[in-house]
């Protein structure tokens, strides 16, 4: 297989595909604004006719669209909106690319199965709204999340955050930018200097709660705090495993977890739990920036361990930022891996299984 053709796809089609799907992007991304806006005026119109009469409320119908469906547990909830979206991309992608194979959240979670879909074919992975727990309560941190995969790697990316404005978009071989005219990670930023020499410390750490909230003293939840609070703490504390980072961040959205790593304005994501269209768009967005992403579980020997790409559908995820090279000689390679290493000394193993991936 030559590098200007992949599965039946050259890097001219390529370059046309990319096109395409940061137009889906920013079309998707205006039907989740829309969706919010009128959320907010049926809002307010329940509010406004919540009349008492004869002393009782009104009876009054709640619009579809501020109905949710629980899937796993009071905090997986699925919107009208998720729905509608997913069909609109789905259905452009159909008419434009009829042999591409489609992975769609909200299709997947209607199925019986958690096998792992993804085929060397060329595949859209597509989030249709990512945090929607954060777009249920107005918060901004919410996106659509759109992919393209071939031979299982992500090789288009495109995540608009249509309440803060910024389309982060990547393509194989031709970077990762931020509104199609800046380049990642962001010129200035922290992200473009060389791991710090004491990280974890003097880090950003980025990590999420998942929607596992069940209170099992050894389950992943119990883990995850565990390891957030040896990230957290003074340094020679929780037995040597304090990592004093400079603060923890959790957006809601693990799509954005990763656009903000691209960007160079979160040094560290760990996470599990994760399902491919949480990450793949985000994947790219990471390796075309410069960053590096390996499994969130350490292996039994982290000190020498070879440091591989993560999998896409193995639901564990260590991403550290894009860098330069060190003035000591280190490069930006050895200066993210020392990071992966130093993480992996101070989180647990989590357990998360995935049949086929």
């Amino acid at each position: 297989m030559g590098e200007s053709k992949q599965h039946g796809i050259s890097e001219e089609e390529l370059a046309g595909i990319y096109t395409f799907a940061i137009q889906l992007g920013k079309d998707s991304g205006k039907l989740l604004l829309d969706s919010l806006h009128q959320r907010r005026r049926d809002a307010h119109d329940i509010n406004a006719s919540n009349v008492l009469v004869d002393g009782e409320h009104a009876d009054t119908n709640v619009p579809e669209e501020l109905l949710m469906e629980e899937k796993l547990n009071a905090v997986d909830i699925v919107t009208k909106t998720d729905n509608e979206v997913e069909e609109f991309i789905h259905a452009a992608i159909s008419q434009r690319y009829p042999s591409h194979d489609f992975v769609g959240e909200e299709m997947y979670s209607k199925g019986a199965s958690k096998e792992y879909l993804v085929s060397k074919k060329p595949t859209w992975i597509v989030d249709p709204l990512d945090g929607t727990v954060n777009f249920t309560h107005g918060f901004v941190m919410f996106c659509v999340s759109i992919a393209l995969v071939v031979d299982q790697v992500p090789v288009i990316g495109v995540i608009y955050a249509p309440l803060l404005g910024q389309l982060f978009s990547a393509c194989r071989g031709k970077g990762a930018w931020l509104n199609e005219t800046m380049r990642l990670p962001l010129l200035g930023s922290i992200g473009v200097g060389p791991i710090p020499k004491e990280a974890p410390m003097k880090c950003i750490f980025s990590c999420e709660w998942g929607k596992d909230r069940r209170d099992r003293p050894d389950g992943n939840m119990h883990r995850k705090v565990d390891s957030f609070v040896n990230m957290a703490s003074e340094i020679g504390g929780r037995e040597g495993k304090g990592g004093m980072v400079h603060g923890m961040r959790s957006l809601g959205s693990a799509t954005l977890d990763l656009a903000y790593v691209a960007m160079g304005s979160l040094d560290i994501w760990w996470e599990g739990g994760c399902w491919e269209w949480d990450v793949a768009a985000g994947l790219c967005l990471v390796t075309e920036a410069g960053g590096l992403v390996t499994t969130a579980n350490p292996p039994e020997n982290w000190e020498t361990a070879t440091i591989e790409d993560a999998k896409l559908g193995g639901r564990l995820y260590l991403a550290i930022r894009p860098a330069s090279n060190s003035l000591n000689g280190e490069t930006a390679r050895q200066g993210q891996e020392r990071c992966v290493r130093e993480v992996w000394r101070r989180v647990r193993t989590l357990d998360y299984d995935r049949p086929g991936a």
